[in-house]
């Protein structure tokens, strides 16, 4: 049996991930979300007081659908994790492909971006996202440097939310020429980046 009402919330979930993507956190109103999901400001109400309970609730949805995303990629099946961490930085480009910038850019950068002083919860929820699918890959760099032999000043971590750091940025700026081609030029430095602080050190090493 169908529970309509998660699934009514979860319409709005979806609808809030796609309009806010598309107006910003502040220009999006409980109308235009309703009118994406399809359904009533009474349903609304009924799952939410108001926008920003709403907008912290998207937060979560969107680390959810996208760690689902990200669990089952195919690089997930590579053994080394040299190779899962650039094949990430690769998927992420991939996602970028043939697809609207509303599509591609990150919920919880564009809403970070205009709430982070105005609004601590909803900046506290996009942090948590950020920070969440950061560890994930600072698992595989972890490994990586281990297998390597990585004795370096910089950390797992930091790479890491690096890693994030350039992508947020490469949506900033497709967004303000827009179109993909300066994200896509941006992850493929970002690629070549990551394979000279691993590869290099390796060579240096083995001479």
């Amino acid at each position: 049996m169908i529970d309509i009402q998660h699934e009514s919330k979860t319409k709005f979930l979806d609808a809030a991930m796609h309009v806010i993507r598309v107006k910003g956190y502040t220009a999006t109103r409980i109308e235009d979300v309703c009118e994406e999901a399809g359904l009533t400001k009474g349903s609304f109400f009924h799952h939410f007081k108001s926008k920003e309970e709403l907008a912290t609730a998207a937060a979560d949805h969107w680390s959810e659908v996208t760690s689902g995303l990200f669990a089952y990629a195919p690089y997930r099946e590579l053994s080394d994790p040299l190779d899962r961490v650039l094949a990430y930085v690769d998927f992420r480009k991939a996602i970028l492909l043939g697809r609207p910038l509303c599509d591609f850019t990150c919920l919880v950068g564009t809403m970070v971006q205009e709430v982070y002083d105005t609004n601590p919860l909803i900046r506290e929820a996009c942090n948590r996202s950020i920070s969440e699918h950061a560890a994930t890959v600072e698992a595989d760099i972890a490994e990586a440097m281990q297998r390597h032999g990585m004795e370096v000043e910089w950390t797992a971590q930091s790479l890491a939310l690096y890693i994030q750091a350039t992508l947020q940025g490469a949506f900033v700026l497709a967004k303000a020429k827009s179109g993909p081609e300066i994200a896509l030029s941006c992850i493929d430095h970002l690629h070549r980046y990551i394979e000279m602080l691993f590869l290099n050190r390796f060579q240096e090493s083995t001479s």
